[in-house]
């Protein structure tokens, strides 16, 4: 009797240790996740009174995010959305509380890095703040989460306000895996004083090129006159390096591709960049172009030569052109570039030197009929797919939903309008969506910031004081306005995994053509042949067109017949950056038949009670049986 007992125990012991291994708990009154709506304080209420009835009292998130120290936004912006949503759940008497986990890096490419190693590990981060050229192999590799539908219910109350190029940017196979955070735009740069110096009147000048009525021809021409007349050392200076992404500029402004969305390989449009090359042959065979300058240095030649003095006057050189960035702006305000002719030392430019030597424009058409561009490398929110997996009954996919509804509704709020111009003004990015924009022209709100009277929680505003005291200038914060038009006609370079092999043939092309070493056509044919002998490349891009009969440069702009006045923005909209649809708002996805109704209880617990009792039950039919 007694070995039978202590069978019995053993086997009773062995199948309730058994249960945990057959069931997740699911409180037994859980309803299904409730659905967005597109208002924002309404889902988010429904959320987290769903959340408290199911026993949950803390959700924990983390944020990875990198970039330059004036940039921390991207990683704060996510605290304060989650402040937000706990003050209106405290407001609402929920009982819920977001708590978000900080990871910041000075670098985008190791934090990337780090993202894709501690996934393997369940370590990563909730949220990926990053370069937009990330979320094609993280989506590819299931590692990010689809919002689409989600995207979609928010569109008219959210998204639509964003510029559509970077929200074609957050795609990948016609899906969306990320919301715009930041981007910038690439003007070209007129020096105001070398214009005078010449008797070129330069008002409106920017109208111009928006409408197509100033190209590369008349580029050329002004360049040419302001150094024969003395006026400039160089016609154009640009940057050095890589092809990408500045001087693939020339590709789109000669009606170029780079990409197929249809086949998903990369384009080589041998008219273009025949053309791209032809400007840059051009312009070093006048003498308007630096030979060398792929190899000049940033700190001692590039920059000290667009905001210098001629050299006559005792400077370093100057130009009437640049090919630059927005975020030159205010580099030039904190790096010693510039040679003061008092003191024969250099020191940095003051909000307002830089505002009266610069006027600024689009990247003009190539030729009369082609669109004016710019260029963009907008960051991203990125939500992981495995996102929420801190938390309590995460393996549940009611539960999983809820966590992933309510890490999208921290980005919508991370995206608010006043998070996103305060981030412009303090990093020197363009704001993202036009409701920004508009508040870095309304003076009542710049004096505001410059109070730090933002309504923004304490830790988020100790984190950025100090650099709004630095940034928040009226000069700067007017420029960043006056370009934010720049992003309707905005490309960006293809976020494919061979580009950069293409990029570096680009570069190596063009390098040979500035220094006279080849002529536009043999570096052409020069681009074919590597494309063709490189294994990756032979198979991941197209080849198109052909080097054109009877086309020069330059063609002077007098030779050149007027266009037709293009409208305020491009025509038609490049096929890499489609306009979007206004959707439709989709009903949400019905929940999983394995969702236990209101009052059910879980499979798996029935069968484990089942196989307890069975158990039980057979114990004690031996234990009568053998007193039997």
């Amino acid at each position: 009797m007694r070995r039978i007992y202590h069978i019995l125990t053993a086997l009773v012991l062995l199948a309730m240790m058994a249960l945990p291994f057959t069931f997740t708990w699911v409180p037994t009154k859980a309803q299904a996740v409730p659905a967005l709506t597109g208002n924002f304080e309404e889902d988010v209420i429904a959320i987290g009174k769903w959340l408290q009835e199911n026993g949950i009292t803390e959700v924990k998130y983390k944020v990875q995010a990198a970039g330059d120290p004036n940039s921390v936004l991207r990683m704060w912006g996510i605290v304060e959305a989650a402040e937000d949503i706990n003050d209106i759940w405290a407001a609402n008497g929920i009982n819920v509380k977001i708590v978000v986990e900080r990871d910041w890096i000075d670098s985008f490419q190791k934090q990337y890095e780090n993202f894709v190693n501690q996934y393997q590990l369940g370590r990563n981060g909730d949220f990926f703040v990053n370069s937009y050229i990330f979320i094609a192999p993280l989506a590819a590799d299931e590692r990010l989460l689809d919002i689409t539908e989600w995207v979609q219910i928010y569109w008219d109350s959210v998204f639509k306000d964003f510029y559509t190029p970077l929200m074609e940017a957050a795609k990948f196979n016609g899906k969306f895996y990320g919301i715009p955070q930041d981007t910038e735009a690439r003007p070209l740069y007129i020096r105001t004083d070398v214009a005078q110096c010449m008797g070129w009147n330069i008002e409106g000048l920017d109208e111009k090129v928006k409408n197509g009525e100033f190209t590369w021809y008349d580029v050329f021409e002004k360049a040419k006159e302001a150094v024969d007349k003395g006026c400039a050392d160089w016609g154009l200076i640009h940057r050095k390096g890589s092809a990408h992404p500045d001087l693939i500029q020339f590709i789109f402004a000669f009606g170029g591709k780079l990409y197929n969305p249809n086949t998903g390989k990369l384009v080589f449009d041998k008219e273009a960049v025949y053309k791209w090359f032809s400007v840059e042959a051009a312009f070093a065979d006048a003498g308007l172009l630096p030979r060398d300058i792929f190899q000049w240095d940033w700190a001692t030649q590039i920059h000290p030569t667009i905001v210098g003095d001629r050299k006559a006057d005792g400077g370093v050189g100057n130009t009437l052109f640049d090919i630059g960035g927005t975020w030159y702006w205010t580099e030039w305000q904190t790096k010693d570039y510039y040679k003061d002719p008092q003191t024969g030392q250099f020191r940095p430019l003051t909000p307002q030197e830089v505002k009266s030597k610069f006027y600024y424009t689009l990247f003009p058409a190539g030729e009369p009929g082609k669109s004016p561009v710019t260029l963009s490398q907008p960051f991203m929110w990125m939500i992981a797919a495995n996102a929420g997996k801190s938390n309590p009954n995460f393996d549940n996919p009611m539960f999983k939903e809820a966590y992933q509804k309510l890490a999208f509704l921290i980005v919508v709020a991370a995206s608010d309008a006043e998070i996103n111009a305060v981030h412009s003004v303090i990093s020197a990015h363009v704001p993202v969506r036009k409701e920004a924009s508009k508040l870095l022209t309304d003076p009542a709100w710049i004096q505001k910031l410059r109070n730090y009277q933002l309504e923004f929680h304490d830790d988020v505003m100790n984190a950025i004081k100090d650099i709004i005291a630095k940034t928040a200038d009226p000069i700067n914060i007017e420029f960043l306005a006056s370009v934010s038009y720049m992003l309707d006609y905005t490309k960006l370079a293809p976020s494919h995994p061979a580009y950069d092999r293409l990029a570096g043939i680009y570069f190596d092309a063009v390098n040979n053509v500035v220094k006279g070493e080849m002529t536009p056509e043999e570096a052409v044919n020069y681009v074919e042949s590597k494309i063709r002998a490189d294994p990756v490349l032979k198979d991941s891009v197209e080849i198109v067109g052909n080097i054109p009969t009877g086309w020069q440069f330059p063609k002077m702009a007098a030779e050149t017949p007027a266009p037709e006045k293009t409208p305020e923005k491009p025509a038609e909209t490049p096929k890499e950056t489609p306009q979007p649809q206004q959707p439709e708002t989709p009903a949400p996805a019905e929940t999983p038949t394995e969702t236990p109704e209101e009052g059910g209880v879980n499979t798996a617990l029935i069968i484990g009670i089942i196989i307890v009792v069975i158990v039980v039950a057979a114990a004690i039919y031996y234990f009568m049986r053998s007193r039997g």
